[in-house]
């Protein structure tokens, strides 16, 4: 009954070995760049047409990042150094239960026609996305592409497919997000300026 014994504490140790692996690949704690049998896939396309100018959309995605995150986002992005344009964020995804995933990416901005985005720490050792925004008539099409890589061959493609997966699930909730977003603040009507007051003219005296 010895090997047993052995046997099912060896099983146990490996399974909470690969458990941990698992937790910290996901939260970041751990951070694979081996450089070994490194293969890539893309990301998308995925694309939404927003009804509102493009400028109202690149300002939605920017905000968090470049201003003050919403309430709402608080608790997914968390900008940890920003430049005129560019900025290091957090971003924090729930996958399961209580387990968060969290990914360290740079962000650049280039107003008003594109936002790229590289891994710094994450998952897996490459991620390369950009966010492109084209005049739709009065509206915007804004568009997602990218690529993720990952190492140890069919090991780390198989692992890249399951996070590229839940990544893309992410994107597309945030376009939705943005379109909802953008179409709202589009359909406000203009604010009404103040009637003039009484003996104002509108314009600037002028004195002789």
């Amino acid at each position: 009954m010895g090997w047993i014994g052995w046997f099912a504490g060896t099983a146990a140790t490996g399974a909470a070995v690969a458990a941990a692996g698992y937790v910290g690949l996901v939260t970041g704690a751990i951070s694979p760049d081996l450089g070994l049998g490194r293969r890539s896939r893309p990301l998308g396309p995925h694309a939404v047409d927003i009804a509102a100018p493009r400028e109202i959309v690149f300002d939605i995605i920017a905000q968090p990042y470049l201003g003050h995150a919403p309430r709402a986002l608080a608790d997914k992005i968390r900008v940890l150094d920003r430049g005129t344009d560019m900025v290091l964020a957090a971003h924090f995804t729930p996958v399961h239960r209580r387990l968060i995933a969290q990914t360290v990416e740079t962000v650049r901005f280039t107003r008003p026609e594109r936002v790229d985005f590289r891994l710094v720490r994450g998952p897996v050792p490459h991620v390369e996305e950009e966010f492109t925004l084209t005049e739709l008539g009065s509206g915007t099409r804004l568009e997602y592409r990218g690529e993720m890589a990952a190492d140890l061959w069919r090991v780390g493609q198989r692992w890249a497919g399951l996070v590229a997966r839940r990544w893309e699930q992410a994107v597309a909730a945030s376009f939705a997000s943005i379109k909802a977003e953008a179409e709202r603040l589009a359909s406000k009507p203009p604010r009404r300026q103040p009637p003039p007051r009484a003996g104002d003219t509108g314009s600037p005296s002028v004195t002789t």
